[in-house]
Formats: structure tokens, C-alpha cells, sequence
């Protein structure tokens, strides 16, 4: 068996297939899932990965074998998991390995109500009890049950519930889905909708002919861009891997960030309930919680990962976070993130707004970020440590926080430097006023963590 310490990641389990991830490790977590999660019946679903068909197979016995019932949602989405989940009171897992290429698959955890699973919450205890072979007392009444159900039509119905349909118009859309899962949720979710969808890419293909999965790289949203300028789009919307992130294109082509579309968001959320608490993570925009205040909200912010925003949700009741990443994240949808909510609200607000996306963004969009730049270090946590030592020396009034690696505000521009959970990298995001200055201030912090690295 692989070491399990290259599979279970922060969040989820991930790995190459077979190599790292076979499937006598899907059916042992499916066992150890199963007597951790104490339920009746487990949902399970995958995504189009050539991979999933006999990982599934084997997660389910491991899972039967408890004496848990087992009901196979099929082909699903991410979201669409998280949102059964929900909707049918049980614990998920979802079989993807979401913008990675071919070659990986992982699993993605959660307890009835969408409720995460990360390493802090149970994933630590299930690869333990994978690695002891502890999978609890045999079932006294045989094996569990083993059932179908699509809930693909309820799910899409869900996400439209998010918008008015009265308000909305027939904005031409262009949707790269990437070969990915969006190439069958997409369709669904716009079905009855006032909008003329053009999907690129819908053919569900695990290989991922065209291009990678993975829409928060520039180079994977070039065609989308294309055909948005031939088509003369409103809107371009680019998916993931298992469509649970989505990014915004434009009318005129140009890439709207993370966290510009968190505030467009934010902004309609507190529309609809006034004077709510939203979340944004650490690496958003300044510009994020200076729109959520102008609006009337309370900003909250965040650690970076789905696992600590949905646990911070729970505690403030907050009604939306979003991510830099292109995760959006809706109390009422079982406080779990959804790319398609996201893009159904930024769609409701342009219809409403009656003036081009790329107007629309402007007043959100105040400040020139960096984009996340990883480096390869040898000790990322020494790393991170030796890097604001010399800031907190060199720049003793300029504020401190490590809620998340190290994020130094020096008033008229910030940066966050953290680990990264899965290999030996830094993460870096700058932020300043202007593009010129914010060049300068990357490559500052950029030249320290390669002395430091």
C-alpha cells in the first residue's frame, strides 16, 4: 500500500492512480468512513475520471461491509454532492481529484448536512483507522444495501432558486466546462432560464483533451476568451475539474478575479439580507470587506480552506463567503460552496445592473494584486518563520497576523505568505495600490524568500 501520508491531504484524499491510490485503499476508506461516520447509509458519486468506475466499486464494498446501506448518485458534480448531502441528511463522498490531471483521483469526504471532513475534522481519525485495519465490530445483519438515485434535476432547481428569474435577461453566455462535470450540471442548472448558453467543452472526458481543468491558470482560459470576443458573449464562465470553483470572463475577454467576484456577490447578498455577516479569506482584496462595510455587512475573515470557512459559518451564520480561489461558499445551501450559485447571482446582477460586466466591476476592483506566486523551498513553515522575523525587525509598526502563515499589513499594502498543505512550496499574495508598486513589493518579498528558502 502507498504511504498514506501522500494521500490524505488537508482536505481530502488524493493521489495517482494506481500507484498512490488503488482500490484496496478506496475499499478500506470506505470501511473506515463508514464507522466513523456512525450513519445508516452513505451517498456516493464521481466525477467522469476513467479512474472512478472500480475505485467506486471497491469504496462501496469497504463501505457494505460495515453493514452500511450505500446509495451511487452516479455523475455529479462536487456541489451537487455537497447539496445531496444536504437535501438527504447523509455523508457523502465524492470520487475526483477536481483540476488535477488524468492520471489522479481522490475522494472528498463529508458528515450529513455537508458538514466537512478535513484533517481536523475526522480525516486524521479515518486514515488512522485505515493504517490499524480498524474498521469496528462486524455487522450482525450482513452486508448494506446498495441503491441508485439521481438528484441531479432537485440539485439544479436549488441553484436556481438563488435568483429571480423575473429579473433576469437573456445575456448571452459562453460556459467552458473543460471536459469536466460542468459539461452535464451547466445545462441543467440554465434549463428554464432566459439566458443563450454556449457550453465549450461539454463532452465529459477524463483525459481532458483540450485543456487542463484548472481555470484559475490564464493559459486554460484562452479559449473561453475567444470564443467570448467571437460570439460578442456578456459572460464567460470557466469550471473546474468537478465544478465546484468557477472564474468570471468579461465582455471584453478580461478575467475577473476571485475576489472581485466575491464582492459582486457580497453586494447582492446583503441585498437580499441586510445587514448579514459575510466571510472572505485572508488572500481576497482588501476591496472585499471595505464593499461588504459599504453595504451594510459584517466582514468576517477566514483561514484559507473550504473546512475552516464552513466551520466559521456555522459559528456566525453568516449567508456567503468566497474565496480568492473561486470558491463560493451559501448558508443556504448547506453553507457548502458552489460554483454554480456563484455564477447564477453574478448573472442576476447584470441583468439587473443594465451595464456591461466590464463596467459593473469597476468600483469593486481598487487595488493591483500579484496573483498567488508559489516558490519551491526546502522548509516552507522555516521559510515562512524567517520572512516575517525580518519584516517584524525591518518594519516594526507594520501589523501582524498568522492566522494563516504570516500576513503583514503595512497600511497601503499587505502580504500573505503560508505553507502549502500539500507539497514543499510558499504561497505568496501582494497587494498595493498600483501595479507598478505592487511589482515592486513582489519582488521584494519574493527576493527574501529565496535568500530564506
Amino acid at each position: 500500500m502507498a504511504n498514506l501520508d501522500d494521500v490524505f491531504k488537508a482536505y481530502d484524499i488524493r493521489g495517482i492512480v494506481p500507484d498512490q491510490l488503488d482500490e484496496r485503499l478506496a475499499r478500506d476508506v470506505g470501511a473506515a468512513f463508514a464507522a466513523f461516520a456512525g450513519s445508516p447509509r452513505i451517498l456516493v458519486g464521481h466525477d467522469m475520471r476513467p479512474s472512478a468506475a472500480v475505485l467506486v466499486q471497491a469504496f462501496t464494498e469497504g463501505v457494505t461491509s460495515r453493514g452500511v446501506d450505500v446509495v451511487l448518485l452516479g455523475l455529479v458534480s462536487t456541489d451537487e454532492m455537497y447539496y445531496a448531502s444536504g437535501a438527504l441528511d447523509a455523508p457523502g463522498a465524492m470520487f475526483t481529484a477536481s483540476h488535477n490531471p488524468a492520471r489522479y483521483n481522490g475522494i472528498k469526504l463529508c458528515l450529513a448536512g455537508a458538514k466537512p471532513v478535513g484533517a481536523e475534522s475526522g480525516l486524521a481519525e479515518i486514515r488512522s483507522r485505515v493504517a490499524k485495519g480498524d474498521f469496528g465490530a462486524a455487522p450482525e445483519g450482513g452486508p448494506g444495501r446498495v441503491s441508485q438515485q439521481d438528484v441531479l434535476d432537485s440539485y439544479a432547481e436549488k441553484v436556481r432558486s438563488f435568483v429571480e428569474r423575473g429579473s433576469l435577461r437573456p445575456l448571452k453566455v459562453v460556459a467552458d466546462t473543460a471536459n469536466g462535470m460542468g459539461g452535464l450540471v451547466v445545462p441543467a442548472v440554465f434549463e428554464g432560464l432566459p439566458f443563450q448558453l454556449e457550453v465549450l467543452y461539454g463532452e465529459l472526458d477524463g483525459n481532458f483533451p483540450n485543456h487542463p481543468a484548472d481555470p484559475i491558470q490564464p493559459a486554460n482560459l484562452r479559449d473561453l476568451q475567444a470564443r467570448v470576443l467571437e460570439v460578442g458573449a456578456d459572460v464567460g464562465l470557466a469550471f473546474d475539474g468537478d465544478a465546484d470553483r468557477c472564474f468570471l470572463v468579461d465582455d471584453k475577454a478580461e478575467p475577473v478575479s476571485g475576489s472581485t467576484t466575491t464582492a459582486i456577490v457580497a453586494k447582492a447578498m446583503l441585498e437580499k439580507f441586510p445587514g448579514a455577516t459575510i466571510l472572505y479569506n485572508l488572500i481576497c482584496s482588501k476591496a472585499v470587506p471595505e464593499v461588504i462595510r459599504e453595504n451594510g455587512g459584517v466582514p468576517v475573515m477566514t483561514r484559507v480552506g473550504h473546512s475552516f470557512i464552513k466551520a466559521v459559518m456555522a459559528e456566525t451564520g453568516a449567508v456567503f463567503g468566497g474565496e480568492h480561489s473561486g470558491h463560493y461558499y451559501f448558508r443556504d445551501n448547506y453553507r457548502a460552496d458552489s460554483g454554480s450559485i456563484a455564477a447564477l447571482v453574478a448573472l442576476g446582477v447584470i441583468s439587473k445592473a443594465g451595464v456591461p460586466l466590464s463596467e459593473l466591476r469597476k468600483p469593486f476592483e481598487r487595488y493591483a494584486g500579484s496573483g498567488e506566486i508559489n516558490t519551491e523551498v526546502k522548509d516552507p513553515a522555516a521559510t515562512v518563520e524567517a520572512v516575517a522575523n525580518h519584516f517584524a525587525k525591518a518594519h516594526p509598526d507594520a501589523t501582524q497576523s498568522h492566522m494563516d502563515g504570516a500576513t503583514v499589513d503595512f497600511g497601503d499594502w499587505w502580504f500573505n505568505i503560508r505553507p502549502s498543505n500539500t507539497e514543499p512550496l510558499v504561497r505568496l499574495n501582494v497587494e498595493a495600490p498600483d501595479r507598478a508598486s505592487c511589482q515592486q513589493r513582489t519582488d521584494e518579498v519574493l527576493a527574501l524568500i529565496k535568500e530564506h528558502g
